[in-house]
């Protein structure tokens, strides 16, 4: 796969696309908001200088990565040829149903059509295409250019020489992809990531520790390189709560219901990070204290 698309540009795509560029693919970086490409431009030249700057990437390096992403609002332009999209667009099950519609007829008819969604299932995106078994989840982790995991969640309905080539792509672009055979909400990393926060949440609205306490103990206790609670602060609680409930209206069992104080942090808008406050409150420039 020498050249393919992404469709949106928000945090999650404008990731994907670098990401795809520093290992030499060439990617067309779609989004309908000229303030959403302005925005990835401006993050990639950031990005790429910082890397320069720190002696990890040369200038040469930079510039080609550079060259191999394309930027436009035109739809149709972005994934015309391409042997594989990459939907990166707002978690809204109305708005990824619409642009799948359009996807399956502008796309070649063997175009493999790939969602970035870790809640959405790629079975509910492939009923409205003439080709659901060339639709699958291709599911990255936060920071995209950090993380080396890539769930790849397969019906059996997907043959393999469509799982086949997402692996190779995925490897291509310095990723370790894993195949789920069959869809299950969650797939593999954030069931068990749920399992271990829903506890450390618990934990935490019923005040038998602090989020530092907590966080400390699973590091030191379980070697993780980072506490659940400031990871879910890195992720977003608008993400995590969003994700539950979810799952909590697909499957209506009881232990998959949001946590009470992830409602309560969701509704104030203490989303982590992103927001300046969540577990842990952040400086101007992102830093805990």
């Amino acid at each position: 796969m020498k050249k393919i698309a992404v469709i949106g540009a928000g945090a999650m795509g404008r990731q994907i696309a670098l990401q795809c560029a520093l290992k030499g693919v060439q990617v067309c970086l779609q989004d309908i908001r000229e303030e959403g490409l302005n925005e990835a431009e401006e993050f990639a030249h950031h990005y790429l200088d910082g890397r320069v700057a720190k002696g990890e990437l040369s200038d040469d390096e930079s510039r080609s990565a550079l060259a191999s992403i394309e930027l436009t609002n035109d739809l149709a332009y972005a994934v015309s040829g391409v042997a594989l999209v990459i939907e990166a667009i707002v978690e809204k099950i109305e708005s990824k149903l619409e642009l799948f519609r359009k996807l399956d007829v502008l796309c070649l008819a063997d175009t493999i059509l790939g969602t970035s969604s870790a809640t959405i299932r790629a079975s509910r995106l492939a009923e409205v295409t003439g080709r659901p078994g060339r639709v699958l989840n291709i599911h990255f982790f936060n920071s995209a250019l950090v993380m080396e995991l890539v769930e790849i969640v397969a019906r059996p309905e997907v043959p393999e020489e469509v799982i086949r080539p997402v692996e190779v792509f995925c490897r291509k672009i310095g990723k370790v992809p894993v195949v789920l055979r069959k869809e299950i909400s969650g797939f593999i990393v954030n069931r068990i990531f749920r399992a271990l926060t829903r506890e450390a949440l618990s934990l935490y609205e019923d005040g038998y520790a602090s989020a530092d306490d907590i966080d400390l103990a699973v590091m030191k206790g379980l070697g993780h390189p980072m506490g659940p609670l400031r990871l879910l602060d890195n992720t977003g609680i608008d993400v995590s709560y969003l994700a539950r409930l979810e799952e909590y209206k697909e499957t209506g069992v009881e232990s998959t219901k949001p946590n009470r104080i992830l409602k309560e942090m969701y509704d104030r808008g203490e989303w982590g990070r992103k927001s300046g406050k969540g577990f842990y409150s952040y400086d101007d420039d992102n830093n805990p204290h």
